[in-house]
């Protein structure tokens, strides 16, 4: 059964669908949305269709209450909209009514990225009530049933450049993603386990006492700047490169930039004291006093996920830097007493993934290793694991020349159906065309690629220069795009996988980052836990790619803290 849900103030309008949109019983009206979703979920267990899972389900989450099956129309609108070649046009529900009418299509509401951290927390978990939406329930009920055709039709494409799509691919992928916008509501809800206490002592070991002035640096980037100046024979404010480049000329150095690799160069003694002053003062403005005390509250620190927030699939965060902590930091990620951590790292993901969707029969052979870059190694590269990860990273990531062309042409002759791929998709973003992910994500145009700067046109690039250093640039985008969005989805599978898993259970997702999963749960149990985790993996991996020789192996571990996970 599939509801869809229309919130209004504090209550909203329900109503039951057959699967194709089809009305199955009448509008109701109710006072409360949240216990009526939470009434109807304990009974029936539907799947609810919605405009957003981050503005509905926050709601239901904070009441206690949770729901198994959702169906996301604005991630489904973004995906469908990028599969037809508009990516970035808006997809609120209200945008996607107007273009099916041929009305005037109004833009996506701001973002609330630019909200003070606690106000972002309170629009996330304290309010009641939402402001009504634009459009209607019957508006709502009628882009879902237009988001269905468009589905269908997708599967009927002839070939496209990329991964060509596939019957049903597109219906797993929304699926996925609207199972990956509840986890991420729930993680924001549940809050990562975080020991201020711990977190403080580790930022006065590491920085010294808090500056006694609102705002200043601590003792020890103090005591830092006065002997880089002692260094330098001038005094220089450390985070000003402009100022570090012209007191290096002075000490006859020209350096280009002040980057680690290129001070690393620089036989001078500023420099040792420079690179720790660096180090320390990124950990004091991303993860100290002031971050402690906005983001850490009642023990856990709460961000908001957004899943998809990256072109490629992968997540982002609004607050916090959720998916940017530092390992140093995750010393404070400590689990509640009588609870445990479970980690699980997928291990040279997007290998793996190119050896599944490549059909590569001598590259899957190898995926099915313990470790993909020896068994290459073992096979291809008289036995260097380094060259061997070298080539292969090197096809994925378009680092094709200096010391990876050995490695490459010896990839290339070894693994032809892997090497073809890449070069494919790499050949089709030169010439200014579009790739898909496996399930049908597809990459954004040339013009927002440049606009979002993911990869900048060379020195004389023309806004047309196809073939020149823009063209190689987009080339090395969607070169990695097919292989890092499939990646994500494999991920993304995982997730809801391991979801479904812990029903039932008292433990709790609480951290997800690209190719790791972090489950909060009581010790014992941490074995079912951990099982979950692997038997999701290998759901993940049939769901995908079938009956494929590739495996994709899980590190797990089970600790007290973050930051001792392998």
């Amino acid at each position: 059964m599939l509801i869809a849900v229309f919130p209004e103030g504090a209550g909203g309008r329900l109503r039951p669908l057959a699967d194709d949109g089809t009305p199955s019983g009448p509008e109701q009206p109710v006072p409360d949305l949240v216990a009526a979703i939470a009434r109807i979920e304990a009974a029936d267990r539907p799947r609810w269709l919605w405009a957003s899972t981050a503005d509905v389900y926050s709601r239901v989450v904070r009441a206690g209450a949770r729901v198994e099956r959702c169906y996301d129309l604005e991630l489904a609108e973004a995906l469908l909209l990028g599969a037809e070649g508009r990516w970035g046009e808006p997809r609120s529900v209200a945008a996607a009514s107007a273009r099916l009418a041929g009305r005037p299509v109004p833009p996506d509401p701001p973002s609330r990225a630019a909200l003070p951290p606690g106000e972002l927390q309170a629009s996330l978990f304290e309010v009641d009530a939402l402001e009504a939406p634009a459009g209607s329930l019957a508006g709502l009920v009628e882009v879902y049933v237009a988001q269905r055709a468009r589905i269908a039709a997708l599967a009927q494409e002839p070939a496209a450049p990329g991964f060509p799509p596939r019957a049903g691919a597109m219906r797993t992928l929304v699926a996925a993603e609207s199972a990956g916008a509840l986890v991420a509501v729930e993680m924001g809800g549940a809050g990562l386990p975080w020991r201020a206490d711990v977190h403080d002592a580790l930022l006065r070991e590491m920085l010294g006492a808090p500056s006694a002035v609102g705002g200043g640096p601590p003792a020890r980037l103090v005591e830092l700047n006065e002997r880089l100046n002692e260094a330098l024979g001038q005094r220089v404010h450390p985070e000003s490169p402009a100022e570090l480049l012209r007191a290096f000329a002075r000490a006859g150095f020209m350096l280009r930039s002040t980057r680690r690799w290129e001070l690393q160069q620089v036989d001078h003694p500023a420099v040792p004291i420079l690179l720790e002053y660096k180090e320390l003062y990124r950990l004091w403005v991303a993860h100290g006093w002031t971050w402690l005390e906005q983001w850490v509250t009642g023990g856990r620190f709460r961000a908001e996920y957004i899943p998809g927030g990256v072109v490629s699939g992968r997540w982002a965060t609004r607050g916090g830097g959720a998916l940017q902590i530092p390992k140093v930091v995750r010393k404070a990620v400590v689990a509640d007493p009588g609870w445990t951590l479970v980690v699980a790292d997928a291990g040279q993901l997007e290998p793996r993934v190119l050896a599944a969707v490549s059909g590569d029969g001598r590259l899957a052979r190898a995926a099915a290793e313990g470790d993909l870059y020896a068994a290459l190694a073992a096979e291809a590269f008289d036995g260097d694991r380094a060259k061997a990860k070298l080539a292969l990273l090197g096809a994925m990531y378009g680092q094709t020349g200096g010391n990876a062309a050995p490695a490459l042409a010896a990839l290339r002759r070894f693994y032809p159906a892997a090497w073809d791929l890449v070069e494919e998709a790499a050949r089709t973003g030169e010439a200014g065309g579009l790739v898909r992910t496996w399930l049908g994500r597809t990459c954004p145009p040339p013009s927002v690629t440049w606009r979002e700067g993911f990869d900048g046109p060379g020195e004389g690039a023309e806004p047309d220069d196809r073939g020149g250093a823009r063209g190689r640039a987009r080339g090395r985008f969607t070169r990695n795009f097919v292989i890092q969005g499939t990646a994500a989805e494999w991920a993304l599978v995982l997730l809801a996988r391991l979801r479904a898993a812990l029903t039932g259970l008292r433990a709790e997702l609480v951290f997800f980052q690209h190719d790791e999963v972090v489950v909060h749960c009581p010790r014992d149990e941490a074995a079912a836990v951990s099982e979950a985790v692997q038997a999701a993996a290998e759901e993940a991996r049939r769901l995908l790619f079938g009956e494929t020789e590739v495996r994709f192996p899980l590190d797990v571990s089970v600790v007290e803290a973050y930051a001792d996970a392998k």
